[in-house]
This record gives structure tokens, sequence and C-alpha cells, in this order.
């Protein structure tokens, strides 16, 4: 079966962890685009403001509370989408939430509730959207991250999760291809983004988390998904910092994991500012949620790597960028070497 993707205005979209964050901005652009969303998280107060705000101004919305590490309540979200719009187009995974925190500080069943959430809430969305998206086509979009690519410090079960994503996502698509399903497969890799993650995730240093620099806004993991929806590509990188990073770690791993052991915890810590405490810790029960985090930090609004990635065969330039970095590296190593 071809994969044919509709326009987007055309389209039906389930979005995972819509309150808050890369889902927020997803649902809104999405709306604002034309498509129908059901907006799906576990912040039913969110959800109410977020589908009042919405359709006031004429966007298509519904909306459906649900845990993605529940199978049964993701089900549900099927039901909702074929109750309300006879079905979806483009299945959208992007609830996550994580720890900071050493392994051995993070407790074993706090590893567990984020492989729940960030791994286990994906095959759910996954399962779900292919059974329903087989007769029809369409798109699964994983929103995966660069931690993906290269851990780091800090945020051990998150990137744990994120590995195991790619896997799962790399797996589903070639058993889709194989069943010739007509289903659209793409792993989106944020880098750093401005949103209330590091407010959201348990904390176990001694000092506030943040995320390091450079940061991009929400819009642009947005910007990504929403172009995923409507045309197939395996992979984008949301942010061209978070795509050097992980150039950088397939070119000078070990050189990688020094600059991490250096400074990867004192990027990653927002001495005195601990954010809104509104927000604090939403691991086991949501908490307050918004697009952005709550500090005053500076995040590019849009990302030229991404906008390269759209283009039909964006591997060229990709390869220039890799082979770029490489002779970069190469020239530090040599000149350390004198």
């Amino acid at each position: 079966m071809t994969t044919t993707l509709k326009p987007l205005r055309e389209q039906v979209l389930v979005v995972t962890g819509a309150t808050s964050g890369n889902g927020l901005a997803i649902t809104e652009a999405a709306v604002a685009r034309g498509a129908a969303v059901v907006a799906v998280a576990r912040n039913a107060a969110a959800l109410d403001a977020l589908r009042a705000r919405l359709a006031a101004d004429g966007g298509r919305i519904t909306i459906c509370v649900a845990d993605v590490s529940d199978a049964e309540a993701v089900e549900r979200v099927a039901t909702t989408a074929i109750d309300a719009f006879g079905g979806f187009d483009s299945w959208i995974n992007n609830a996550g939430t994580g720890t900071y925190g050493t392994l051995e500080q993070v407790p074993v069943a706090d590893h567990r509730r984020v492989f729940d959430v960030n791994y286990f809430g994906v095959l759910h969305g996954s399962l779900v959207a292919a059974r329903h998206l087989r007769t029809r086509g369409g798109a699964i979009i994983n929103v995966g991250s660069i931690l993906g690519d290269r851990s780091i410090v800090q945020q051990g079960p998150y990137c744990a999760t994120k590995h195991a994503v790619q896997a799962l996502t790399d797996t589903l698509r070639m058993e889709l291809e194989t069943a010739g399903a007509g289903i659209s497969v793409t792993l989106v890799k944020p880098g750093a983004i401005d949103t209330p993650f590091p407010e959201h995730a348990r904390n176990f240093m001694d000092q506030p988390p943040r995320l390091p620099q450079p940061l991009y806004a929400p819009q642009v993991v947005a910007d990504a998904v929403l172009f995923a929806c409507a045309h197939p590509r395996r992979t984008l990188y949301a942010g061209g910092g978070g795509l050097l990073a992980s150039l950088m770690a397939q070119v000078a791993p070990r050189l990688s994991d020094f600059v991490m052991e250096a400074g990867g915890t004192r990027a990653q810590q927002k001495p005195g500012d601990a954010g809104d405490p509104a927000r604090r810790d939403n691991l086991d029960q949501p908490r307050a949620d918004a697009l952005r985090g709550s500090r005053d930090v500076f995040a590019r609004k849009s990302s030229i790597a991404l906008q390269i990635q759209k283009v039909p065969s964006p591997l060229l330039v990709l390869g220039v960028l890799g082979a770029g970095a490489a002779v970069v590296l190469g020239r530090r190593r040599r000149g350390a070497g004198r």
C-alpha cells in the first residue's frame, strides 16, 4: 500500500501530552492550520480550558483524559477520536516525563515510572494507532530526543527511554513497511526546548534543574511534527544545536563523554531559581501546565537545520554538515596534540 498523507487541514490528529510544552504547541498550531485535534493529557482542568479556548475561535477539538502508561486508557483515546471525528489520520506520541539525578540517586520505582510513560506510553499509542490506520493509511509520529543519540549525565532514565523509543520506532516502521500498511512512521528528535520539563521533572540534585543552551521554542517542535503529519520522513531533528550534538557524539564519542563529564551537571543546574512551585514534580500526578518554562531564558523561535531537513533530499546537506563537524574536531585534536 502506497503511503499517501492528506494535507494537514484535512486531517484529524491525536496528540498526547497536549496541555504542556511541545504537545500544547502542536495542538495550538494544528488547530490554527485547520486540522481537528483529539487532545490527550492527565490534567483534566487544563484540557477543559484548552478546549474552551480553541473552540471559542472556531477550532475543531475534543479532549480525552488519559495516562498513556495505561493501555486501556489509550484504547479509549481511539474511541474518542472515532466518536468525535470518525477516526484519525495522524497519531502523535508526545507525552513524557523525567527525573534529574544520578542512576543511584533515582529510586528504581521512579526509573520504572519514566519507562511506563516515555516508552510504554509510546508503545501503547503506536499499537493502537497502527491497528486503526492499517485500513486507511496515515502517520505515526513519535517525539524522541537527541538524548536518544547522546546520553547526558543526571538524566539517565530519560535518556534510556529515548534510546528505547528510537529502537521501537525503527522496528515499528520496518514491520509496517513489510506488511504494506501505508503508514508513515517518523521519529522527531528535539534538542533542548524551553518547556516546563525541568520544573515538571522529579529532582534529586542539590540545585534546581534547567535545560542547557541553545534552547528552542516549542513551536520548533510543532513545526517538525506537523510537517511529518503530511510529509513522510524517517527522522527530523528539531533544533540545530541538538543535531550538532548528535553528530559530535557519532564522530567523537569519547570527546563527547569528556565534555559531558566536565560540564554536564553544571549546565543543567539553575542555582536559586526553582521556577514555579505549582509545576514542581509531575511524575506521578499532573501539576500546573504551560507552554514555556517560567524562567526568563532566550529561546530561538526557528531552526535553519529543520528547514533544511524539509527539502526532498536533505541527506546531501546533512552529509556536508557532518563532514564539516569532522574537520573541525580533527583540527582541534591535532591542535591539542601539539
